[in-house]
C-alpha cells in the first residue's frame, strides 16, 4: 500500500500520544525508531503485536531502538490500551489521519469480503539519519519482533 520504500528518506511526522506528549522524526534523531501501525487498539491482533513488542522491550533498548506505535485511536483509548497491557512505548492518536496518510498507510483494504478504508497494518524500521532501513507489510502479530531484529 504504501508508496514508501527502503533508503527514502522517513516522513517528518508529529502525532500526540496517550498521554498528550507530540512526537516528531526529529525528537528520534541520532535514535533508531520503529514506527508500528495497527489497526485498532484492543483488538485481538493488534493486542498479540503490542504485547510481543512490550515483551521483547528490554532487547529493543539494548540494540538502541525507540518503538512509536500509531492508529486512528482516540487519546482516551489508546491511554487505556497503554494501562490494560502495561506497554512501555508511546502511542500516537492519529484521529485526523495525518501520520497515517504521510506514510501512506491508510487507504483501501479488503475486510470480511468488504472493502472498505482502514489502516494497513505495517512497520518501518528507522535509522538514526531518519532513512528507512526496512518496511515490514506482512506482519504476524505474535512474532513480530523477531521480524524486526532478526
Amino acid at each position: 500500500m504504501t508508496t514508501l520504500k527502503k533508503g527514502d528518506k522517513a516522513p517528518d511526522f508529529s502525532g500526540t500520544d496517550q498521554f498528550g506528549k507530540t512526537h516528531t522524526l526529529a525528537d528520534y534523531k541520532d535514535k533508531k525508531l520503529v514506527v508500528f501501525f495497527y489497526p485498532k487498539a484492543d483488538t485481538p491482533g493488534c493486542t498479540a503485536e503490542a504485547c510481543d513488542l512490550r515483551d521483547n522491550y528490554h532487547r529493543f533498548e539494548a540494540k538502541g531502538y525507540a518503538l512509536l506505535g500509531v492508529s486512528a485511536d482516540s487519546q482516551k483509548k489508546q491511554a487505556k490500551f497503554t494501562e490494560k497491557y502495561s506497554l512501555p512505548f508511546p502511542l500516537i492518536a492519529d484521529e485526523d489521519h495525518a501520520v497515517l496518510n504521510a506514510f501512506g498507510v491508510w487507504g483501501p483494504k479488503k475486510f470480511m469480503g468488504r472493502t472498505l478504508d482502514g489502516i494497513h497494518r505495517t512497520t518501518f524500521v528507522i535509522d538514526e539519519n531518519g532513512i528507512i532501513d526496512e518496511i515490514i507489510e506482512k506482519v504476524k502479530t505474535k512474532e513480530h519482533t523477531s521480524q524486526i531484529l532478526k
